[in-house]
């Protein structure tokens, strides 16, 4: 599998969320993993980066949602910067309208689960 720098928006620390599934799950495979919110300490040995500080990050290849789509917009230019290759809108975070401006900006938009998608190596 080839490796995919990720980064999970909306990652967290606590075992029964499918971002910390999605985390363990992305390390176990061998992907990178990027986790950032607005909470939480570390997920699976990575240090939760806080959102609200907007890190540059390099050669992200995907990002995957995690977060409402209500709370989407605050970060949406944002996201657009990192200029991922895809995001992947985990159910529940389904958006049309950043999906629409994602696509504007030429990235690939996928509404699908991630664990899934590793899972069954559509990732």
């Amino acid at each position: 599998m080839v490796k995919k720098k990720t980064v999970i928006i909306g990652a967290t620390d606590k075992p029964g969320r499918y971002a910390y599934l999605a985390a363990r799950m992305l390390k176990e495979y061998g992907q990178p993993i990027v986790p950032m919110s607005i909470h939480g300490v570390e997920v699976n040995g990575e240090k939760i980066i806080d959102l609200n500080g907007k890190p540059k990050i390099e050669e992200v290849d995907t990002v995957t949602m995690y977060i409402n789509p209500s709370h989407q917009g605050e970060w949406a230019d944002y996201i657009i910067s990192l200029a991922p290759k895809r995001v992947i809108f985990n159910p529940g975070s389904e958006n049309q309208g950043f999906k629409q401006r994602l696509n504007a900006a030429g990235i690939e938009t996928v509404e699908g689960c991630t664990l899934v998608m590793l899972r069954s190596n559509q990732f």
